[in-house]
């Protein structure tokens, strides 16, 4: 409860009886310094009994004033349980036998911790007229330094009902008096306010640097120093230090668990260790007889009985010592099991937040898929209809700026999608050296644009056919010469294969990429692997980029079971080299060439486009068109099972996955029912936890996603009517 703290510091201390006072008043006074000092310890079921004791007695002999404080008190430990009805209750009994009584601290005390409750209760009507009436008793009993506590509190209020602008000069007001030990709580206090108003106008940084202060003046206040360090969190996030913020986010949990936990235990039984004494050894021997004879024996007796006395104390003392062992190892124990419990606690809400934050990426680079898919479709068929000259400079940029948002949106998915352990790893076999001399040579124009040489060079004794994930190692490779050809201007960039070691049918290859481009700081050198880094925000502004890129080649191959490493010198350029180990293929790989569009296949062709979005259908249908073949649309699942029914002998469907009514995937699932022939081909903006496998186990033939690729579009469309 944020308003608690400043109850402890103007509590008004009840004054003690004098001389001449009545035995029966000074017992109300000796149970109420009974509830404080249970207070302190914590005990707060002795705090209720005191204070029921002090209410009784002072209701026996009849003293107003000392039912008055003994209901007060018993309101603040009401408050200070959370019971608020219950502290509401009280708290307008002490005021209405205050209101007959002269002015005093008490009366002061009461209507601002009835304030509290009521703001507790969202009750911020009350509370304001309860806050007002205590600084009117504070200014005629002259108490000058309550008046902070009082426009903390009436600031919260302002804050509450919305009227920042009569909030904020009560808090800054505050935060601009001089630190003193008092008043300090209510700076922390005004502080965390400013800082969650900033936090709200979206000014992040402004909200981070209230919100340090308030952490580092806050003196040992642990619900206080939970709510900062939450709304810390949140600024770190808002601000993208995604590292920083679910540190705070760890911290905070734990101490709201700690919290909760103390909470419970506030009211409880003591616990009482009862420890017995040893037992006394007696040993009483009187020799009375005087013969000589007997003297030898005597001493004997006496050397015995010492030796048997050094040996009890011994076997005493090893035994306190094995009990005390077994008390610490007891308590270290019931430690590490309640550290353990709290480690699982912290592991779960962090899971929970990296899964809320995937999902969170999944569904906003879902939801962008959508209007790209406008935006690219509408400049693909405005640049087909021969646009002037002045107007195709503008569609090229629309074009490279809608691609390079679908290239930020699937390196957030790929980086998600590595991190949730959702990507699989296929082992099938490949020519390796066929793709990278593919590899090559789609790197060829994009090497002339910057006049720069992309060489390759393959150990000749590496296996042709390895088993592998070719898709992966096309990622790693295509993002790290993008990365050196972007880098480097009228230089060369060399991509090597070397064989390192061959043991049976296994073989261990290092791979390197180098460049004689800008270089990369030593300094620098590290955080490049890190999501949006690229070493400076000079380079970012000059060469462009997200700066995932090297994130994801560095999670690919740790994935594949290497690492990377890199060497690089400002000016001369720099090498990234990983070695991965490969199972020698026996198969020969099949080529499959690459499909070119079939005009004859898809002209006069008869499709039905099943999407609800307007402008999805209005794009598509253009495209369909285009190529000379006849659209039909519908907008849900229903109508297009209907349609194939009646047989309008539509030769293929295009079938959105999200439709009203019934999904894609329903619809599918009905007409396979009665026809299994005609293709079905999905269209999808995939997001994190979709995939095509999934979309074609429900019949369907093959999957489009959004934003469409023009080309692609119609070879996957020409491939399925052939």
């Amino acid at each position: 409860m944020k308003q608690i703290f400043v109850l402890f510091f103007l509590l008004p201390l009840l004054s003690f009886s004098q001389k001449n006072t009545t035995e029966k008043i000074d017992s109300t006074a000796y149970y109420i310094d009974l509830v404080k000092f249970n207070q302190k310890k914590g005990n707060y079921k002795n705090c209720l009994s005191y204070a029921q004791k002090a209410l009784d007695f002072a209701n026996k002999t009849n003293h107003q004033k000392s039912i008055a404080d003994s209901y007060s008190n018993l309101g603040v430990i009401y408050l200070e349980l959370k019971k608020i009805d219950d502290a509401i209750d009280v708290f307008i009994r002490s005021i209405a036998i205050y209101t007959s009584l002269p002015f005093s601290t008490q009366q002061a005390m009461a209507h601002y911790s009835l304030g509290v409750c009521y703001l507790e209760k969202n009750n911020l009507a009350m509370a304001e007229k309860n806050f007002n009436t205590a600084g009117v008793i504070y200014e005629k009993i002259k108490m000058p330094n309550a008046i902070e506590m009082i426009n903390l509190q009436k600031g919260i209020v302002y804050k509450k009902k919305g009227e920042i602008e009569l909030a904020m000069p009560l808090f800054e007001k505050i935060i601009t008096k001089k630190d003193a030990t008092d008043a300090s709580k209510t700076k922390v206090e005004a502080l965390y306010q400013l800082g969650t108003i900033e936090f709200a106008k979206k000014r992040y940084n402004l909200a981070i640097n209230y919100l340090n202060r308030a952490l580092e003046i806050n003196k040992p206040n642990l619900e206080q120093k939970a709510n900062i360090l939450l709304a810390l969190s949140e600024c770190y996030e808002k601000s993208m230090n995604i590292k920083k913020s679910h540190y705070l986010l760890k911290q905070y949990l734990l101490l709201k668990d700690s919290l909760t936990y103390l909470n419970d235990k506030k009211i409880g039984s003591d616990d009482f260790v009862l420890f017995k004494d040893s037992e006394k050894l007696k040993l009483i021997e009187q020799i009375n007889k005087d013969n000589k004879n007997q003297e030898k024996a005597n001493t004997f007796a006496k050397l015995i009985s010492i030796l048997a006395i050094a040996l009890i104390s011994i076997l005493s003392l090893l035994s306190m010592s094995l009990y005390k062992n077994n008390v610490l190892r007891t308590q270290s124990n019931a430690l590490l099991k309640e550290k353990n419990k709290e480690l699982e606690i912290a592991k779960e809400n962090a899971e929970k937040a990296t899964k809320a934050r995937s999902e969170f990426l999944s569904t906003v680079s879902h939801e962008l898929r959508t209007p790209l898919n406008a935006i690219n479709g509408i400049t693909h068929l405005l640049l087909e209809e021969n646009p002037k000259d002045s107007q195709l400079n503008y569609l090229n940029s629309l074009k490279f700026s809608g691609n390079y948002l679908i290239a930020l949106i699937n390196d957030i998915l790929e980086i998600n999608r590595i991190e949730s352990e959702k990507i699989p790893i296929e082992q099938i076999n490949c020519n390796l050296k066929l793709q990278l001399s593919n590899i090559q040579k789609s790197f060829r124009e994009i090497a002339q644009e910057n006049n720069n040489t992309f060489l390759l060079e393959i150990e000749q004794n590496i296996p042709d056919i390895l088993i592998c994930d070719p898709i992966k190692l096309s990622q790693i490779f295509i993002n790290l010469i993008s990365n050196s050809l972007k880098f480097t201007k009228n230089g060369y960039v060399k991509l090597i294969a070397r064989l390192e070691k061959v043991e049976d049918k296994k073989i261990q290859i290092q791979f390197k990429v180098s460049d004689n481009g800008i270089g990369i700081p030593e300094d620098k050198q590290n955080e490049i692997f890190e999501s949006f880094s690229q070493g400076s925000i000079e380079i970012n502004r000059k060469y462009g980029g997200t700066g995932l890129g090297l994130a994801i080649v560095k999670r690919l191959i740790e994935l594949l079971g290497g690492t990377i490493q890199i060497n690089s010198t400002v000016g001369l350029g720099t090498t990234f080299s990983f070695s991965l180990l490969f199972q020698v293929g026996e198969n020969e790989v099949v080529e499959i060439k690459e499909q070119t569009l079939n005009n004859e296949a898809i002209e006069n062709k008869k499709i039905l486009l099943v999407e609800d979005n307007k402008i999805n259908q209005m794009i598509t249908k253009k495209m369909i068109e285009n190529k000379g073949m006849y659209c039909k649309i519908v907008d849900n699942g229903e109508d297009c099972v209907t349609c194939l029914k009646q047989k309008h002998n539509f030769d293929l469907v295009l079938m959105d996955v999200h439709l009203p009514g019934i999904n894609g995937t329903t619809a599918t699932q009905q007409i396979r029912e009665f026809n299994t022939e005609i293709p079905i081909i999905a269209l999808t903006a995939i997001s994190l936890n979709d995939n095509t496998e999934m979309l074609l186990s429900y019949g369907m033939n093959d999957v489009i996603t959004k934003p469409f690729d023009p080309e692609q579009f119609y070879k996957i469309i020409a491939a399925n009517l052939l």
